[in-house]
């Protein structure tokens, strides 16, 4: 399996950060981020993360390409879906569940805000 270098835009460095502790339910994944493109509503880049397990819960549109790593998500109420290295996967607002990284997982994402609900 080729193994993906992330790339950053203009020398711009990644950010680190850790799931707040209050969702977290095993482990202490860290998690990359390298915002590539923000534009008003979308954003996309790299993200990257060590083993772990913690509730999520989506109030935006995200698109994933799994590139290393494997991954189980699981919407509450539903079977998990396994990740592997080549999948993809939407996530959908409202989606509520657990992100699993069972080996260190480095996705693509596009991520689409949902717009503020009309008065």
């Amino acid at each position: 399996m080729p193994h993906h270098r992330p790339v950053t835009r203009d020398g711009t460095a990644p950010e680190t950060t850790r799931p707040d502790p209050a969702v977290v339910l095993e482990g202490d994944p860290v998690h990359t981020t390298w915002n590539l493109e923000a534009r008003g509503a979308l954003w996309c880049g790299l993200w990257q993360s060590t083993p772990g397990t913690w509730r999520v819960d989506y109030a935006e549109w995200e698109y994933v390409r799994i590139l290393e790593g494997v991954s189980v998500v699981t919407e509450d109420g539903e079977a998990p879906v396994t990740l592997r290295a080549g999948d993809s996967h939407i996530l959908r607002p409202g989606f509520r569940g657990t992100w699993q990284v069972l080996e260190t997982t480095l996705k693509d994402y596009v991520i689409l805000a949902q717009p503020p609900a009309a008065a």
